[in-house]
């Protein structure tokens, strides 16, 4: 276990995030702050990035409308970006950020950018989620 691990698991509790789920063996936690709408979010110590990731909602049928609409939000997100999964089923909030140099102020960020997204744009997302 890195060095990294558990100085992102120190973040993300001084954030009061709480720990859903541990793999230390794969330096990965999944968290949640149900207050802020946040859950089942991935945090994954991949040296040499803290990959970022949560699912948003499936996609039942794509049109090219939505995946427009979700290009031109990506464009307005201070951290962090839309995308899909690979089976292109799936739309994740995805961020990275390199392990070395990261202080809780940038995870902050990421996490602050995510829980503005969800806030801001809830009633979009929704309605994706429908179609």
């Amino acid at each position: 276990m890195s060095e990294y691990f558990n100085k992102v698991k120190s973040y993300l509790l001084d954030l009061e995030y709480t720990i859903l789920h541990e793999d230390a063996a794969e330096e990965l936690v999944v968290v949640e702050k149900e207050d802020a709408g946040i859950t089942n979010l991935v945090i994954d110590c991949e040296d040499p990035i803290l990959i970022i990731e949560g699912i948003l909602f499936e996609v039942k049928s794509t049109s090219e409308d939505m995946l427009k609409q979700l290009l031109m939000k990506n464009r307005e997100i201070i951290h962090g970006a839309f995308t899909l999964d690979e089976t292109g089923t799936k739309v994740i909030f995805r961020d990275t950020l390199q392990l070395e140099n990261l202080d809780l102020n940038e995870l902050q960020g990421t996490l602050n950018s995510l829980e503005l997204l969800l806030s801001e744009y809830s009633s979009e997302i929704i309605e994706f989620s429908k179609n």
